[in-house]
């Protein structure tokens, strides 16, 4: 994957139904469902994630993602975007979260 994860995370986020795409306070961008976050972005190899702490330990424990690079103890997990799997895996837990988000919503 040379380089390219956080577009291809970039292109299918934003295809879905009223995800939006803002700047994100500490760079990078935000993607967002009706002004809440789902995740964010740094650069193209960090995606970054807030989970009630039951779902980060699924994730982490599947190896699907790390506790997050600088509040491990968060419910926060960070995917590193190096290989077409991990983009994979970014998608599967962001789309989990959009769609708690959105049967909170109903």
């Amino acid at each position: 994957m040379s380089g390219n994860g956080g577009k291809v995370l970039t292109e299918e986020l934003s295809s879905w139904a009223g995800v939006t795409i803002h700047p994100h306070r500490f760079g990078g961008i935000e993607f967002q469902l009706n002004g809440k976050e789902i995740g964010h972005l740094h650069g193209d190899r960090l995606f970054d994630l807030l989970l009630p702490k039951s779902e980060r330990d699924r994730w982490v424990n599947e190896g699907k993602a790390m506790a997050h690079h600088m509040y491990p103890g968060s419910g926060w997990v960070s995917v590193y975007l190096n290989t077409e799997q991990d983009v994979s895996h970014a998608i599967e837990i962001a789309r989990s979260k959009y769609d708690q988000m959105n049967l909170r919503r109903m």
